[in-house]
């Protein structure tokens, strides 16, 4: 069966995964070996060196097969075994069987498996691969196969749900590999080739240009997206393959497309080279991501707004929140700010802005230039780690350490119109929920706003955190909206 990565919204990442109903919990297949490859195929040399596309008659380029020699025995299959979900059944539903048992299944037998295909590059020689979170989310075991038909079992280095990527780790020296290069030279409209392993095909090479740089989507977690779009073809088990230039230059790893069948339209996105540079050296380094924050909320710039704030253009960031305590509020930032720069760089938008912040080491000073009644003004500004629990969607947005087992950020008038939730409604957007935790128990789902807690109105961190202290052995209870209907839930934080 396929895998979907959201199944209400038309972007699916481009993993396939099939269902093995009841495989016993061992594995038994043909050729693996615990601990290594299958064959003793003496590894091969590093790659060539940059060779350009081949012009043919009157100058037309007839052929990019100089770039795909460098770049094919870089590009790895990725196999995944896992744990499936079960299959939800009519009575689940029925308010009796969820009295008794809640979210969970009883159990019906030997728990069936599911077996996923994905794609990945070879980045050092040593054995470092780089693929995407999803692609190896939940694996109990993974194989990687070499294009030239060597086997390695791999381990999972580090893993980083935010920005989709995570980092493998191989067995072996002397692998040919791709260097990442700089994904900010590329132009829009320059030719480019995605290289992966489509529907188990094997591998496959696509081409087609840069039609895009900067997107986010609303698949999987949109916090660190930075996206490369393309219409070079993209299909499911292409997730973590290469998306390079006409050169051969490694500028992307393949990620998601848009898509209302699950097949390739046309519209697909790649994780830029200089992101993926960050998060595999922090997980290589560390085995998680540093980010860190300034503690603002943020909306975009739209051209009501600016005619409205006199602004001579329509970009840059909006502070529409500033977290008590936080970077921002020591720094004198405000409300109704507009950052424009971020040291000497450019802000066209809140998703580049946080982008820039959560790459930059935590601890880090640098100068802020914003707008405040049509001036602008410079400001200066220590970035603080965000913690990992904290919400990556937004910054200034509340954490988890209250043992809620969920992450919120607060409601601004945008974010509420998004969530069809009354205009006059204030609160905590919830922005992600712990499946284990106490609030995914007591049914909170993301989306739903938190307008009070114990009888107290929260609009901020430190509001939730001084609502839920001195709770210890009670519940909490909870006043929550969802679209136009509010409900009170209490949440047992045991």
């Amino acid at each position: 069966m396929s895998f979907e990565f959201s199944k209400s919204r038309p972007f699916r990442r481009a993993t396939a995964w099939t269902g093995a109903a009841l495989v016993a919990a061992t594995l038994g297949v043909a050729g693996w070996q615990a601990g290594g490859a299958r064959a003793q195929t003496p590894a091969s040399p590093q790659t060539k060196p940059d060779v350009g596309p081949r012009p043919g008659i009157h100058g037309a380029i007839t052929s990019y097969a100089d770039a795909v020699a460098r770049v094919a025995p870089a590009v790895v299959t990725v196999r995944v075994d896992r744990k499936a979900q079960p299959e939800p059944t009519d009575f689940q539903d029925d308010p009796l069987f969820r009295r008794f048992f809640g979210e969970r299944m009883p159990s019906q037998g030997r728990q069936p498996r599911e077996r996923g295909l994905g794609s990945g590059v070879i980045v050092s020689g040593d054995g470092h691969i780089l693929t995407n979170a999803h692609v190896v989310e939940g694996a109990e075991h993974v194989r990687v196969e070499l294009n030239d038909g060597r086997e390695f079992t791999a381990k999972v280095v580090g893993v980083d749900m935010p920005s989709d990527l995570a980092v493998l780790d191989v067995n072996a020296a002397n692998l040919p590999a791709l260097s990442l290069g700089d994904s900010s030279s590329p132009r829009v409209g320059d030719v480019v080739l995605a290289v992966g392993n489509p529907l188990g095909v094997g591998q496959t090479v696509t081409m087609g240009i840069l039609s895009a740089k900067g997107r986010q989507t609303e698949g999987g977690d949109a916090s660190y997206q930075d996206f490369l779009q393309t219409d070079a073809p993209i299909n499911r088990g292409n997730s973590g393959g290469a998306l390079v230039t006409a050169n051969g230059e490694l500028i992307g790893i393949t990620s998601q497309i848009l898509s209302q069948s699950g097949g390739n339209i046309g519209i697909g996105f790649a994780i830029p080279a200089t992101m993926a540079k960050h998060v595999m050296t922090e997980l290589v380094s560390t085995g998680h991501v540093r980010r860190s924050m300034i503690g603002v909320t943020v909306q975009p710039v739209t051209a009501d707004l600016a005619s409205s704030m006199h602004l001579s253009e329509v970009r840059g960031a909006l502070v529409n929140s500033v977290a008590p305590e936080s970077p921002a509020a020591e720094a004198g930032i405000q409300t109704g700010d507009v950052i424009t720069k971020f040291n000497d760089t450019t802000i066209d938008s809140g998703n580049e802005l946080r982008n820039i912040v959560s790459s930059t080491a935590p601890g880090s000073t640098a100068e802020l230039t914003v707008i405040r009644d049509q001036t602008p003004r410079q400001v200066r500004v220590t970035l603080a780690e965000r913690k990992a629990e904290q919400s990556a969607s937004s910054e200034g947005g509340a954490h988890g350490e209250d043992g809620l087992g969920m992450t919120v950020q607060p409601l601004t008038p945008s974010l509420a119109q998004q969530l069809e939730v009354p205009r006059a409604t204030e609160g905590l957007a919830v922005t992600g929920v712990d499946p284990d935790g106490a609030a995914a128990a007591a049914g909170i789902q993301e989306g739903d706003v938190i307008r009070q807690v114990n009888g107290k109105s929260v609009r901020s961190a430190g509001e939730l955190r001084q609502a839920v202290a001195g709770r210890e052995g009670r519940p909490d209870l909870l006043l929550v909206q969802r679209g136009e209907q509010s409900f009170f839930a209490t949440i047992d934080r045991g």
